[in-house]
C-alpha cells in the first residue's frame, strides 16, 4: 500500500457503504478522513444487500474494504448516527473543524406508490425484507410474516432477490411479479434470473409474451430476444428446492391494496396499461382504465428507495437538491447540493445513492465515489491547509466518547471480524455474522451502555 502524503485537510464522510468507503480511499491519499457509520459494521449494501449465499462476492468486497480501513489516514467511527434526531447533527460536524463533509448514506427510505391500503398488514418494502434476511439489526429481529401467495411489485434484480428468498427459503406457493411496463423494459439480469428460473411458469410467461407481442413490435422491440434470454436462463437455472411457482405479469399498475376486514391484505387491484414512445430511448406506460383484482395475502414493493429526509438536508422527490450549476463538475455531474432556500451548501457533497437514489450496483458506486472525491479535492484546493488536524481529531473523538453508548473503532472491527471468522470455522460454513447489535458488542467486549476511547 502506498503511504499517503502528509494530510492537508480534514474531511468527514457520513456513511460507510461502498460509496463512502471508496470516497474515503480516494480522499485519504492527501487528507485525513473520518468515516462515520450508523451501523456497527461497514459495508452497507455490500454487507447487508447482497443475497446471503453470494459469499464470494461479499468476501471479495470485504477484502477491499479492509484495506481501506487499514489506512492510517482513515478513522472509522461506527454505531454513530448522524441525523436530526441522532447522536450528532450534520451541522455539528460542520462546526467541528471538518473542511468538507461528504454524504454517502445511500437511500434509506423506501419509495411508496401512495395508493390506498399500503398500511395494511402483509404489505412490505423490499429494502426492509432484504435487511431482515441479510441480518442487519434491528430488521433482523423484526417479524415479517409471509403468506402463501405473494405479489412482488417491480422488475429489477431486487425483485429477483426477493423471489429467491420466497421460493428457496420461505417456500411459498406462488410469487407473482408485477411490472408497470412491458417485457422490453425488464431491468433484471439474466444471471440473477437463473437463481429462480427453475420455479418460473414458462407456459404462463410465453402466454404473457404472446399477448404483448404486437405492442412490442409497434415500439420496435423484439419479443424473441426477450424470450431467448428468459429461456436461456431456464436452461441454466439452479435446481429448485421447493414447489413454489413464479410468474411474471406485465403492463399492470397497482391502484389499491384490498383488505380482508381484519386489517390484513387479501388482494391487489391493478390497472392495465399500454405503452407509448415518450422519446427515442424511453417507453412510458399509461393506464387504460381496465381493472382486475389479484388475490394475494402478501405484497412486497421492490420499486426503489429515496434519500433520508431526517439527515437535515432538504429533499426533492427521491433525492437531495442538486446544485444545477456546480462549481466543480466531474463529467458534467454535480456532487454539490442546495439548501431549502436554494443557496449552495459549499462544504457539503454527496455521492452514490445519496446523489442519485437506487441507481447501479457496487461498480457504479465506486466510479461515482471516485468522481465525487475529485470534486471534493478541487474544493479543498481552494482552502488553506487545516491548522490543527490532531487537535480536531481529538475533539471529535472526545465528543464520540461522551455518548451513552459505545462507538466502534477500526480496532473493534478487527476483533469482531476475528470472532466471526472463528465461529465460521467452528461451524464449517463460509461465513458467519451476528444478527444483533448486542451479540456484536459482546464479541468486541463492549455492552450497549459502555463508553470507550477510540
Amino acid at each position: 500500500m502506498n503511504q499517503p502524503n502528509t494530510p492537508s485537510h480534514l474531511v468527514a464522510v457520513v456513511g460507510a457503504g461502498p460509496a463512502g468507503l471508496y470516497v474515503a480511499k480516494e480522499l485519504s491519499k492527501n487528507n485525513e478522513v473520518v468515516l462515520i457509520n450508523r451501523d456497527i459494521k461497514p459495508g452497507g449494501l455490500a454487507e447487508y444487500g447482497i443475497y446471503p449465499d453470494k459469499t464470494k462476492i461479499r468476501q471479495g468486497l470485504k477484502t477491499q474494504f479492509r484495506e481501506i480501513l487499514s489506512r492510517p489516514n482513515v478513522h472509522y467511527f461506527g454505531n454513530l448516527n448522524i441525523s436530526c434526531q441522532g447522536d450528532l447533527k450534520l451541522k455539528e460536524l460542520r462546526q467541528m473543524g471538518f473542511q468538507a463533509v461528504v454524504v454517502t448514506v445511500g437511500a434509506q427510505h423506501a419509495r411508496s406508490l401512495g395508493i390506498p391500503g399500503e398500511e395494511l398488514q402483509g404489505v412490505y418494502h423490499a429494502k426492509d425484507l432484504v435487511y431482515h434476511y441479510s441480518g442487519l439489526p434491528p430488521y433482523s429481529q423484526q417479524p415479517f410474516p409471509i403468506g402463501r401467495r405473494v405479489a412482488v411489485i417491480g422488475m429489477g434484480n431486487v425483485m429477483l432477490d426477493i423471489t429467491r428468498y420466497l421460493t428457496r427459503v420461505v417456500k411459498v406457493d406462488e410469487v407473482i411479479a408485477i411490472a408497470r411496463r412491458g417485457p422490453g423494459e425488464i431491468k433484471f439480469d439474466k444471471a440473477e434470473l437463473e437463481g429462480v428460473a427453475a420455479s418460473l411458469d414458462v407456459d404462463a410467461f410465453e402466454k404473457e409474451l404472446r399477448s404483448h407481442r404486437e405492442l412490442m413490435l409497434s415500439l420496435g422491440q423484439n419479443p424473441e430476444e426477450i424470450r431467448g434470454m428468459v429461456l436461456s436462463a431456464v436452461e441454466k437455472a439452479e435446481p429448485a428446492v421447493s414447489n413454489s411457482r413464479f410468474s411474471i405479469r406485465f403492463l399492470l399498475s397497482p391502484t389499491c391494496v384490498i383488505g380482508d376486514g381484519s386489517n390484513h391484505v387479501c388482494g391487489l387491484e391493478l390497472e392495465r396499461n399500454t405503452l407509448f414512445n415518450q422519446s427515442d430511448e424511453y417507453v412510458s406506460a399509461k393506464g387504460t382504465g381496465e381493472r382486475e383484482m389479484l388475490p394475494v395475502d402478501t405484497i412486497i414493493f421492490a420499486i426503489g428507495n429515496r434519500v433520508e429526509s431526517g439527515l437535515g438536508l432538504p429533499t426533492r422527490g427521491s433525492s437531495f437538491i442538486s446544485n444545477p450549476n456546480p462549481r466543480f463538475p466531474v463529467h458534467d455531474i454535480s456532487y454539490e447540493i442546495l439548501d431549502e432556500n436554494g443557496n449552495l451548501m459549499e462544504d457539503i457533497f454527496v455521492a452514490g445513492w445519496a446523489r442519485q437514489a437506487s441507481t447501479g450496483l457496487v461498480g457504479l458506486a465506486r466510479r461515482d465515489s471516485i468522481n465525487a472525491a475529485r470534486a471534493v479535492s478541487q474544493y479543498l484546493q481552494t482552502l488553506p491547509p487545516h491548522a490543527d488536524i490532531p487537535g480536531a481529531l481529538q475533539a471529535f473523538n472526545a465528543r464520540a466518547v461522551s455518548l451513552q453508548h459505545p462507538v466502534i473503532t477500526n480496532a473493534d472491527l478487527r476483533r469482531l471480524e476475528d470472532v466471526e471468522d472463528q465461529l465460521a470455522a467452528q461451524k464449517g460454513v463460509e461465513e458467519f455474522k451476528f444478527t444483533t447489535n448486542e451479540e456484536m458488542l459482546a464479541a468486541i467486549g463492549l455492552s450497549e451502555t459502555q463508553t470507550q476511547m477510540g
